[in-house]
């Protein structure tokens, strides 16, 4: 499903990562089509309230805490640029589809990173 929302269209995720050559390209484009795959959710599933947002977020959060173990393979982690660049990018997600006044702490509360 193409993403509809132009300001997530024309975004890019986890530019600071990409922009780092600690972190491997391959499993940055992991965390980015996460991110893509909460953007169509919310826009096919269009939650009614925070709650049901926060729904959406943990899942995807769920996937980055998976996706550690594939950073730690490649010889990196996610470490404190790449918490703060994640962590922006679900706020950027939330704001982008009407959520601003989501709490950025909530957005990812069940991270492991």
């Amino acid at each position: 499903m193409p993403i509809t929302n132009q300001r997530v269209a024309e975004y890019a995720f986890l530019q600071g990562l990409y922009d780092d050559p600690y972190f491997p390209d391959h499993v940055v484009d992991k965390g980015r089509a996460i991110l893509l795959r909460l953007c169509e959710r919310i826009e096919a599933d269009k939650p009614a309230d925070l709650t049901a947002l926060y729904a959406l977020t943990h899942a995807a959060t769920e996937e980055f805490n998976l996706l550690e173990a594939e950073f730690d393979a490649a010889g990196s982690e996610i470490e404190t640029v790449a918490r703060e660049e994640i962590g922006e990018d679900f706020w950027f997600v939330a704001g982008a589809y009407g959520f601003t006044e989501a709490d950025a702490e909530k957005l990812i509360s069940p991270r492991d990173w």
